[in-house]
Formats: structure tokens, C-alpha cells, sequence
């Protein structure tokens, strides 16, 4: 009889120790997976009229590129809330194409470039950081 709690003792310690060290493992650190980041930057012109060139230029991690046209933020008469609008639509919709391909969107940055002296000319520049870890 002694012997056999004896050796259910010893069974149960070791089944003990097992889950001790599977435990530990699960839950030690795991090396960083590698992170893929891609930029999405639109180039939003100021000029009136039309005469700025508007983009969205997509950079892949591969570094091959696409472009799609944005709208100038101003039109003859001022500024154009349409195309604000139509641009702030075709950005949203990269990003949630994006997402759905399954990168994250990180962060954002933003800029504005005006070198004339009234300023009527310059550049809204934003550009949009996303990353996907590969695992």
C-alpha cells in the first residue's frame, strides 16, 4: 500500500512538473515576427484653377508604385468643398482596401508647402504608414 501512494505521489509531482515547464514556455517571450511597413502619401495641390497636379501614390515594400489622381483643393472660384470631398472618399477607401488586405494602419503624417509670397500656391502632403507582420 505504501508503495503504491508512494509511487502516485512521485506520478502526480512529475504531471506537476510537466505543466510547470509547458507553462513557462507558453509564455516566454517570443522573437519580434518580421514587419513589412508601406506608405501611402497624397499630394493635395493649392493651386486655383486646376493648374496643380493632385496624387495618391501608393509605394508597395517590394518598391513598385501606383498612382491615382486627386482633386486640386481650389477651383476658379475658391475652394472646392466637392473636391475636398471626393479626395477625403478615394483616400478612405485605400485605406479601407488596405485593411482588408490585412495590413494595419500605424500612423500619419502631415505637411503643407507654400513658397509663394501671397500664398497662392503651394502643397498639402500627407502620408499614411501601414504595416503587416509576416509570419
Amino acid at each position: 500500500m505504501k508503495t503504491n501512494l508512494l509511487t502516485s505521489v512521485i506520478a502526480l509531482i512529475t504531471l506537476v512538473g510537466v505543466f510547470m515547464v509547458i507553462s513557462a514556455f507558453r509564455h516566454a517571450p517570443q522573437p519580434p515576427s518580421k514587419v513589412v511597413y508601406m506608405q501611402v502619401c497624397t499630394v493635395e495641390s493649392i493651386i486655383p484653377a486646376g493648374i496643380g497636379r493632385s496624387k495618391m501614390i501608393t509605394v508597395l515594400p517590394d518598391g513598385t508604385k501606383s498612382e491615382e489622381d486627386l482633386q486640386n483643393f481650389y477651383s476658379m472660384v475658391g475652394i472646392n468643398f466637392g473636391n475636398i470631398t471626393n479626395n477625403n472618399i478615394s483616400i478612405t477607401r485605400k485605406i479601407n482596401d488596405l485593411v482588408a488586405q490585412g495590413w494595419e494602419f500605424d500612423k500619419v503624417m502631415t505637411g503643407t508647402q507654400s513658397p509663394s509670397e501671397n500664398n497662392s500656391q503651394g502643397i498639402f502632403i500627407s502620408r499614411y504608414f501601414f504595416k503587416k507582420s509576416l509570419e
